[in-house]
């Protein structure tokens, strides 16, 4: 599905209560949530920058007519600490939020985004409701998007053309990439953890599928969405990412020899230990359950290739 961007802000004024221009984003505002956010706004290139809160990664891309943000992270504050810079460093109002996980540290701060067209997946509206009651309360209505898409959206805001790719199922069901073939650079959200252990907690081995559809892009930048920020150039970035497909082929091929020799469940957990990345950080982490996460991409990996997960 492809989309003017134009095309919607007369309708989203009327459909949402959305008007066409900004509301006025104010210090005051932004510190109206408590806490102090110390996330930094970093250039990449001209135009394209990251908002960094260790280790989430949120994306900004600026152009004459506005600004769009990938990801509004953890909570009200730090989105609205992220607004807060670059109305300072930009001075553009953002006009698109688009978002990729609907997990709550990259998804609670789309309250703070009241203002902007939000943008997500089919399923990433789908697991927000999941995740709430129904009819949704007033804090999960505010996280929800204006406009979904089933696989591909365009916007054209300032003479860019911005590509939305769903690449789910990946971490979540939504994932979503931003993609600016004129510049060639792509914001992969948390379809790339940078340096760090895949975490599977609601993903599957399309994943992979998603990453080799990134590396197959015109893209000399690949923006990861949650880790460590590009230290080491471009090059490297693209090898991280290499890696973390490494790794979810080493743990399905090892999966899959298991199964073969008819291994319950619980022996494959046991025996599948990639011990080559037990030094990686999020290897042994629990999140927010308690299950290491190379016991979750284990399991998963087990479940869904004996049809015990859709």
């Amino acid at each position: 599905m492809t989309n003017s961007a134009g095309r919607f802000l007369f309708f989203l004024s009327l459909s949402f209560g959305i008007a066409a221009g900004p509301v006025p984003f104010t210090i005051a505002a932004a510190h109206a949530a408590a806490g102090a956010p110390s996330g930094t706004l970093e250039q990449i290139i001209p135009g394209y920058y990251v908002y960094l809160s260790d280790p989430r990664i949120s994306g900004v891309i600026a152009t004459s007519e506005g600004v769009v943000v990938i990801d509004a992270l953890s909570n009200e504050a730090m989105a609205r600490h992220e607004r807060q810079l670059i109305s300072d460093t930009i001075g553009q109002p953002v006009r698109y939020l688009v978002s990729s996980s609907h997990h709550g540290n990259y998804s609670r701060g789309n309250s703070a985004y009241q203002d902007a067209i939000r943008i997500g997946h089919e399923d990433y509206r789908a697991d927000l409701l999941g995740e709430g009651g129904d009819p949704p309360s007033a804090e999960e209505a505010a996280r929800l998007p204006h406009l979904t898409y089933a696989e591909r959206m365009t916007l054209h805001l300032g003479g860019k053309e911005i590509q939305i790719i769903h690449v789910g199922p990946a971490h979540t069901r939504g994932d979503s990439i931003v993609y600016v073939p004129e510049d060639r650079i792509v914001f992969t959200s948390e379809v790339f953890f940078y340096d760090r252990f895949p975490f599977m907690d609601s993903g599957g081995l399309n994943w992979i599928n998603a990453i080799d559809l990134i590396l197959g892009l015109d893209a000399e930048i690949i923006v990861p969405g949650n880790g460590v920020w590009m230290v080491d150039g471009p090059d490297e970035t693209r090898e991280a990412l290499m890696l973390s497909r490494q790794i979810l082929v080493e743990a399905r091929d090892a999966v899959e020899a298991e199964i073969a020799q008819g291994a319950t469940e619980d022996e494959v957990a046991a025996r599948v230990l990639l011990q080559e990345y037990e030094d990686m950080i999020g290897y042994d982490l629990t999140g927010g359950g308690t299950t290491p996460q190379r016991e979750v991409m284990v399991r998963r990996i087990y479940r869904e290739l004996t049809g015990a997960l859709p």
